[in-house]
């Protein structure tokens, strides 16, 4: 039992919100990207503390842009139609 909860279960709360920023991505929620960059958070914390894993840490940051960019990019589908209209 103590190996699933040896990394304190912030490998597991990352997973979950992986999971959840999957599922509110694929349903076109925006506030998955949220989830994600909480995610990228602890995965590089993780990997600087309690790893000792730089490649997590720098794989984790490119993420965590790459989420920040595409939250500030996202555009419902409404919004789509009224900047080419305009």
């Amino acid at each position: 039992m103590e190996i699933l909860f040896k990394y304190y279960g912030l490998d597991w709360l990352s997973i979950l919100l992986s999971i959840i920023a999957v599922i509110k991505l694929g349903n076109r929620v925006k506030w998955g990207f949220i989830a994600f960059l909480a995610a990228n958070i602890l995965w590089i914390l993780i990997g600087v503390t309690l790893l000792k894993s730089y490649a997590i840490a720098v794989g984790n940051s490119v993420f965590l842009i790459t989420n920040l960019r595409g939250y500030f990019k996202w555009s419902t589908p409404n919004e789509t139609k009224e900047k080419t209209v305009l």
